[in-house]
């Protein structure tokens, strides 16, 4: 089975791989390495990154205005990133039909162009995404059991709070227990997620 890093916004759809969804790829997100030792641990050493069109994370961290600006640069970077965290770069996702990717990985951009239709935050616990939703933002949470409160602390807050702030709303927050780490992970993973959450 193919993992494959992407942003976690609503926008991204991954039709072959198993999606973990990081805020901006991990580009530019503190504890970014401790959490890629994690996933290695957990899924294995093959895992793959993708970039993906109109990230507004990477738009903020760049100060950009321009989306083929954010488009490309995006590129650049979680290539880059790819590199120094022994990841594959396996391409990028665009407003098209589903594209395939190097490492076995398929997937596109299905939202509409500079909207955002997201009203939950998806939290995977037990091995990725297991059910595509576009009204949902993804965060990955299927690690935090394995690097510790502190780390998993500043991952988690930071992507809440930029999801949040990117719907401009509160958002309401859902839990997908499946996938291959199995129910044990899977409940680590929510106790120390509740620490964090309230």
């Amino acid at each position: 089975m193919s993992y494959v890093i992407t942003c976690g916004e609503e926008g991204v759809q991954i039709n072959e791989g198993t999606r973990l969804g990081v805020v901006g790829a991990g580009f530019r997100l503190d504890h970014f390495s401790e959490m890629v030792k994690s996933y290695k641990k957990l899924f294995g050493k093959d895992i793959a990154v993708v970039s993906s069109d109109e990230n507004d994370w990477v738009k903020k961290q760049l100060d950009l205005r321009d989306w083929d600006q954010v488009n490309a640069s995006m590129q650049q970077h979680v290539e880059a990133l790819a590199d120094r965290e022994k990841l594959k770069y396996s391409g990028h996702l665009s407003f098209s039909d589903p594209k395939v990717l190097k490492y076995g990985i398929r997937g596109h951009m299905v939202r509409p162009h500079g909207v955002h239709v997201a009203n939950k935050i998806c939290f995977t616990l037990g091995g990725g995404e297991q059910k595509y939703s576009l009204g949902s933002y993804l965060i990955s949470a299927d690690w935090v059991a394995e690097a510790g409160l502190r780390v998993a602390r500043s991952v988690i807050e930071t992507q809440v709070n930029f999801y949040k702030e990117l719907a401009k709303k509160d958002l309401t927050f859902i839990f997908e227990e499946g996938g291959v780490l199995g129910e044990k992970i899977a409940k680590q993973n929510f106790k120390v997620l509740q620490k964090i959450l309230g």
